[in-house]
């Protein structure tokens, strides 16, 4: 048996999030706004404020920035998928090591012309494509498609409503992936990080968030008084996790 940790990527939503990742040990962050959505686009400000973090850390490869211009599904118009390359260019530009983004057809397959776009927008970056995998008609097929093309890895489930019930597709979609990293994301919990390693994915993906009511009380229009945050605990209970053998 090889000696093998996992990877564990830490979704994050702001600058105190990607710090807690650093400290407990975690390999890169997922950098987004609005996880109650699925995630959405960060600002420019909160890349270059994770990026300068990282940098001070001197933590490599660490900031990977999601680029998704709203909710509701991963079918993009034109205009949207003009808007998600631009967004990978500034987050390149700003110094992320890695995007992470997604799009569908009308027919529910992977968009991989529109894919193609974003990784030319890339450049050398790392892209990871997400969970619009899972979406897809066909998950399977689907990763089995980027694996012929240049992208680093994929967050998936395994075409389910999280990683358990993904577990076998998980494996075949191992199978099928080639030199394509599979990360698996999706309602991960600290216990299930052992089967998913003896799945033989390369990484895990988790939010490891709590909510506080920090900050005090919200008033009309400002939504409501708790907000998101990066739980340590849960970081380094998923760190310590992946240190297993296959």
């Amino acid at each position: 048996m090889v000696a093998a940790a996992l990877s564990v990527e830490i979704a994050v939503q702001d600058v105190a999030g990607a710090r807690i990742a650093l400290e407990a040990g975690a390999t890169r962050v997922e950098l987004c706004q609005a996880l109650g959505l699925g995630g959405l686009t960060p600002s420019a400000g909160l890349i270059e404020a994770t990026v300068a973090a990282a940098a001070e850390a001197e933590a490599a490869g660490f900031v990977h920035v999601l680029v998704r211009p709203r909710g509701g599904g991963f079918v993009y118009g034109a205009d949207e998928l003009d808007t998600i390359t631009r967004d990978i260019r500034v987050a390149v530009a700003l110094g992320a090591d890695g995007v992470v983004v997604g799009a569908l057809t009308d027919a529910g397959e992977l968009d991989l012309e529109g894919i193609g776009r974003f990784i030319d927008a890339a450049g050398d970056a790392d892209v990871t494509v997400h969970r619009a995998v899972d979406a897809s008609a066909r998950p399977l097929e689907a990763v089995a498609a980027l694996a012929e093309l240049d992208v680093r890895r994929v967050l998936t489930s395994g075409g389910a409503a999280d990683c358990r019930a993904g577990l076998a597709t998980l494996r075949a979609m191992v199978a099928e992936s080639g030199d394509l990293e599979v990360m698996a994301g999706g309602g991960v919990r600290i216990p299930d990080i052992t089967d998913l390693a003896a799945a033989g994915v390369d990484a895990v993906h988790l939010s490891a968030r709590g909510t506080t009511t920090r900050g005090g009380l919200s008033g009309p229009g400002g939504g409501v008084a708790g907000f998101d945050v990066t739980d340590p605990g849960l970081v380094r209970a998923a760190v310590a996790a992946a240190q297993i053998s296959r």
